[in-house]
């Protein structure tokens, strides 16, 4: 399920960094800016609406990417990295590709918020294409994922203790794939996030009070919080996923 480990580029991440997840269906393989960001951009460019529950884009070019979101989010932070997620099944036609790579260019996905401290790592920045949405695609990526994270060493795993997953309040979809991925939902985090002007009508729907250092135009968002701990992969999470291997 995963490989030996990445030491062509510095993706500055608090845990080792595998040269990919894959199984039979998906590959999720690290993301290097000078082989992935114009493929990656150009895949995205026709469809601005995936961008619509994420913090950042619609990107318009390779320069905004790197600039807006992968390096001051991604690569400065230890506790990210990012994915290129590829489906295997579908030729690169259906988006983009990637040259040595077969298969098409399905989105990508993040660890975030990781703590090597703590033993724990979050899924997020979930950018799946429309044409791979509703299939196969996301279960698996998150699903190789989960196992790399919270399988022991003996299974090929980084044996952490807790995987978190947060949505937008909003976001049914993200919330629906957290449960269906067993992550157990804990609760709604209230005014947790501060939404960029050009995300207004994502936020939680309440105004905020004059003053606000942020102003009206910056909504606030309500985030969804769910986890899958260690306890709950051994107690059968573990075995519910074992199809994504």
């Amino acid at each position: 399920m995963s490989s030996v480990l990445v030491d062509e580029y510095n993706h500055n991440f608090c845990y080792p960094v595998p040269k990919a997840l894959e199984n039979d269906r998906v590959k999720l393989i690290p993301f290097i800016p000078s082989k992935h960001a114009q493929p990656f951009v150009d895949a995205t460019l026709p469809h601005p609406e995936v961008f619509k529950y994420l913090p950042v884009g619609p990107h318009t070019d390779v320069e905004h990417f790197l600039t807006s979101f992968y390096d001051p989010i991604i690569h400065k932070n230890p506790g990210f990295v990012l994915f290129l997620l590829i489906d295997k099944t579908r030729p690169a036609s259906t988006s983009a590709g990637v040259v040595g790579e077969e298969g098409a260019i399905a989105g990508h996905l993040a660890y975030i918020n990781s703590s090597a401290t703590n033993l724990t790592t979050e899924i997020g920045y979930i950018l799946i294409l429309p044409p791979f949405q509703r299939t196969h695609a996301t279960s698996n990526a998150v699903g190789l994922m989960m196992h790399y994270m919270l399988d022991t060493p003996e299974q090929n795993g980084l044996c952490l203790r807790r995987v978190f997953w947060q949505a937008n309040a909003l976001n049914l979809p993200s919330r629906r794939l957290a449960e269906r991925m067993g992550f157990r939902f804990e609760g709604i985090l209230r005014w947790d996030r501060v939404l960029p002007e050009n995300k207004q009508e994502y936020g939680n729907g309440i105004k905020v009070r004059e003053g606000d250092p942020r102003g009206e135009k910056c909504v606030g968002r309500d985030t969804a919080m769910f986890s899958h701990c260690w306890d709950d992969w051994e107690g059968g999470g573990r075995g519910e996923s074992e199809p994504l291997k």
